[in-house]
């Protein structure tokens, strides 16, 4: 049995991004890129799972980990996706989903391998089903799961974006170890704008710990304090990726550190990641020092 700190669930994705200024760059991305990159960076041991066409095996050249801790299940089609941003911290933004691929099961998890932390890094609205992170959490060990799959939905014929609440929330939050969203995301799960209320209920219904991000902070709540830590960017060039570099970082330094340091380290290494392009490419001592000098 191979043994992991976290293994990271979700589809990697041919990205066409446009920012603010009409600039566009394309790329490889996808939570499951972005949160590999992240945890292996600060010198986790961590898998990632994929599935993709056979035609689109090359994406698979832009994880930063080690070829061997990379799965992949070939399928009948590959993530395509549009992002346009039309603010310069890449807050706001329209998405398509241009080409899609299928849901993951059970059996795209190896048998012989698991991990501390299985980390649903999902893209749309069925990327996992409710029975997939159940079994998980019961049969396999502590899930942490990104809401974004839970909330947001594609017009299979148009590819346009919409965000719906999670209808079965309250049953499944009970199964999350490590819950993770942003600021809009809790509103929409909650129905408030108040981070720390909102946090709050989510805590209720049954999730662990809950991480909320924001452009001027990283909020955690663990149903006893409220924790936060600000983001010290000093570009957002690379602002694509950042709850996906937080999440990993946090979950994956919560295995052995408690709440406040690993909190710290999680915001340093997003705010590190903020000012490059694309998936974190460091390692622990450039976070350290990333830390001396600015907090």
């Amino acid at each position: 049995m191979k043994h992991y700190n976290s293994i990271i669930i979700g589809h990697i994705t041919d990205d066409l991004n446009t920012d603010y200024t009409g600039q566009t760059i394309h790329s490889c991305g996808g939570a499951v890129l972005f949160s590999s990159a992240s945890a292996y960076s600060l010198g986790h041991r961590v898998a990632a799972i994929t599935k993709l066409s056979k035609n689109d095996a090359d994406r698979l050249n832009a994880f930063t980990i080690d070829d061997d801790d990379v799965y992949c299940s070939f399928c009948n089609g590959s993530v395509v996706m549009e992002n346009v941003y039309f603010t310069k911290d890449r807050d706001k933004r329209k998405s398509k989903c241009k080409e899609f691929s299928e849901q993951f099961t059970i059996d795209d998890i190896p048998k012989d391998i698991d991990a501390d932390v299985y980390h649903f890094a999902g893209l749309l609205y069925g990327d996992f089903s409710d029975d997939l992170i159940k079994s998980v959490a019961l049969n396999r060990g502590a899930v942490a799961l990104d809401v974004q799959a839970c909330l947001r939905h594609a017009n299979k014929e148009t590819g346009e974006m919409y965000f719906e609440d999670w209808s079965s929330k309250k049953e499944m939050l009970k199964y999350i170890s490590f819950l993770k969203t942003d600021a809009a995301e809790a509103e929409i799960l909650t129905g408030t704008k108040d981070r720390y209320e909102a946090a709050k209920i989510l805590y209720s219904w049954g999730a662990k710990e809950i991480l909320i991000t924001h452009s001027s902070e990283v909020l955690v709540y663990d149903g006893k304090s409220v924790y936060t830590c600000p983001i010290k960017a000093r570009d957002l060039i690379g602002r694509t990726g950042r709850g996906d570099t937080t999440f990993a970082a946090y979950i994956n330094e919560r295995i052995n550190n408690n709440i406040e340091d690993s909190l710290l380290t999680a915001t340093a290494t997003v705010s590190l990641k903020m000012e490059t392009p694309g998936p974190l490419k460091c390692n622990r001592e450039d976070v350290l020092d990333y830390i001396k000098e600015f907090y």
